[in-house]
């Protein structure tokens, strides 16, 4: 290599987004997600074996799909292929399959990486179907959407989903020591960042680790270098960054748990206008609105539950709508759900219900699945008495009849205990009148 090539090549390496500059290419830089890629974990023992597979990566933005795609095809040997489902048609898979076909004759594999791939229209998702069949391809797509719903059946059976996380406070302090490793290269001077910048970068983040390489980048080239030459990066550069308010949070974070507390807890509490105003405060501070609404969507099922079946649905709407539109009309989306879920009436019986049942399986042995119950596939397990003397339901009147569905040892436990609050009310009295030997009696709790 010359001078030349090597000003080159370090003029584009400065060129580079940080986010790009820390990408690593094996796993020993890779951060987050130890469910998939920890010891004993799926795609590291693919890696490890070198065994590449056709996957769907599901999961928010800014958590390593990307990343974790390339290292994949890196651990492999195989070309990686990567086009956006945005900018790229027919045309261009059809290129990558006529390369693939090549690289395969020459005895090497084809990683094909499709970020977004649910915005992949029925044809272009077609045109891969029977490449990946083959073999000639292993796909490995990219989206933040259910891919039950975006990703055509055919396709969708030829591949493993892996569901990836938001990463954690503690994986975005290990992101951010990470890339103020690369920062210097990147702005040309030694970097320092404060620790009420930091901790406002991972509140900013909200799990998503691109957001805070971005910001943590751009808050660094907001700061003028002080009298040693050292960029200095504070709170208020990270607020610039982002284009938000600095939080009126403590050090310590106190104040951010104890406001969206208060906001829970006057949800729960039925007061509308409490909850509106702790609202206020959160979003005024800059709070991610992502980070309320997935609150809510607990509270719906926690706090609610089929006193107002509605609710569910709703939070779960306003989630979506805030993750589509944005600040600032996404604080009317979620003043609605507040004041919805604040005002309906109130149930925590499906959540004591699962909670009595796990302390069940989890402390008492776990019993086999009534005979009745099981399916019957094939002869010899219609002999051992599998499915024998089940009544199906529909053949009798109000499409009931009394059955044993509880295993041995359990048959006379209540995990369900409606309320009679809002439409739970309706619930209780047909459980009473279709199991009234369980909900007849007095509710008192017989979990001990």
């Amino acid at each position: 290599m010359d001078l030349f090539d090597q000003i080159a090549r370090e003029q584009e390496r400065a060129d580079k987004p940080l986010a790009d500059l820390i990408r690593p290419d094996s796993l020993d830089g890779f951060v987050g997600q130890p469910h998939l890629v920890g010891e004993g974990k799926p795609l590291r023992l693919l890696m490890q074996n070198q065994r590449p597979i056709s996957m769907i990566l599901w999961g928010p933005p800014g958590v390593g799909k990307t990343t974790l795609a390339a290292i994949y095809a890196n651990a492999c040997d195989a070309e990686f292929i990567r086009i956006s489902a945005v900018a790229s048609g027919v045309a261009d898979v059809r290129k990558v399959i006529e390369k693939a076909r090549a690289n395969k004759s020459a005895g090497r594999q084809t990683i094909l990486f499709i970020d977004e791939i649910h915005r992949f229209n029925k044809a272009q998702q077609d045109a891969l179907l029977h490449s990946v069949e083959d073999g000639t391809v292993v796909l490995i797509g990219a989206t933040t959407e259910n891919p039950s719903f975006e990703v055509i059946s055919p396709l969708l059976s030829r591949c493993r989903v892996f569901t990836l996380q938001l990463l954690s406070e503690a994986e975005l302090r290990e992101l951010l020591q990470r890339a103020l490793k690369f920062l210097p290269e990147k702005l040309g001077a030694p970097v320092q960042v404060q620790e009420q910048a930091g901790d406002l970068l991972i509140a900013f983040a909200n799990g998503d680790g691109r957001e805070l390489v971005n910001g943590l980048e751009l808050a660094g080239l907001l700061t003028q270098p002080g009298a040693k030459g050292q960029i200095d990066i504070s709170a208020a550069a990270v607020a610039l960054a982002f284009q938000r308010k600095s939080p009126k949070y403590d050090k310590g974070a106190d104040a951010h748990y104890d406001t969206i507390s208060a906001f829970i807890k006057s949800i729960r509490g039925s007061d509308p206008d409490a909850a509106v105003h702790y609202l206020a405060r959160m979003l005024d501070a800059g709070e991610e609105p992502r980070f309320i609404a997935r609150r809510l969507i607990i509270l719906a099922s926690e706090d609610i539950g089929n006193a107002d079946p509605q609710a569910l649905i709703l939070a779960t709407s306003a989630f979506g709508a805030v993750h589509s539109i944005g600040m600032p009309e996404a604080q009317i989306v979620l003043s609605q759900a507040a004041t919805y879920l604040a005002s309906a009436p109130k149930s925590n019986a499906s959540y004591k219900a699962i909670a009595a049942a796990m302390q069940d399986v989890q402390n008492k042995p776990v019993q086999p699945v009534p005979l009745h119950l099981r399916n019957a596939p094939t002869a010899l397990m219609a002999q051992q008495g599998y499915a024998k003397d089940y009544r199906y339901p529909h053949d009798f009147p109000d499409a009931f009849v009394p059955e044993t569905y509880l295993p041995e040892g359990l048959q006379d436990r209540t995990y369900y205990r409606p309320t009679r609050h809002g439409a739970e009310r309706t619930i209780a009295e047909r459980l009473q009148k279709l199991w009234p030997k369980r909900y007849g009696r007095e509710n008192k709790d017989d979990h001990s």
